[in-house]
């Protein structure tokens, strides 16, 4: 056994880790940052003022979902355009975290204004248009993005979230969620 391996082993026995010989998801690792909300932190959502939505924030390197209130096409009567609940949610995502949300270990890795738009001709069923590549987004905001679309039948088709950036190419599944 290395010298490396020795230390590894010495340091993982003291944290009460033990080894295992099949992988195992034990969930994330433990951190001082809560990551969540009490239910008086939420932000209120006063009558006629749009729709709660759960979408993706950052907290201790990883995605957890917040409540925010969402007012697709303006309160547009009769229900509003995919496109338009879709900007509604990055948005939402822009937002920057309330003060218990901060307090909470919540952040957004979506800072530059972005907007969307419904697919083009060609595009598979249900694809939105960002105005910037996917690939041009930190992964961490691409993966708030599809998270927070993939949960909502307004922005994905059977749980998939196709993305494709405002250039003539073709949309491409940039990732599938659901379970």
């Amino acid at each position: 056994m290395s010298a490396g391996a020795a230390v590894l082993a010495a340091v993982t026995a003291g944290c009460g880790i033990r080894t295992t010989s099949v992988p195992v998801d034990a969930g994330g690792a433990p951190s001082r940052v809560p990551c969540s909300l009490s239910e008086t932190a939420a932000r209120p959502t006063a009558p006629g003022a749009g729709m709660p939505a759960r979408v993706y924030l950052v907290c201790a390197s990883g995605l957890e979902p917040v409540e925010r209130t969402v007012r697709p096409g303006g309160g547009v009567p009769g229900g509003a355009s995919r496109a338009a609940v879709a900007q509604a949610l990055l948005d939402a995502i822009r937002e920057r975290p309330s003060q218990s949300e901060r307090q909470a270990g919540f952040t957004t890795y979506l800072e530059e204004p972005l907007t969307v738009s419904a697919g083009r001709a060609g595009d598979p069923e249900g694809s939105l248009r960002l105005s910037r590549g996917p690939e041009e987004l930190p992964p961490v905001a691409l993966a708030q993005i599809v998270c927070t679309y993939g949960e909502t039948d307004a922005t994905s088709v059977h749980g998939a979230v196709v993305l494709g950036g405002r250039g003539s190419t073709r949309c491409g599944a940039m990732c599938a969620t659901g379970e």
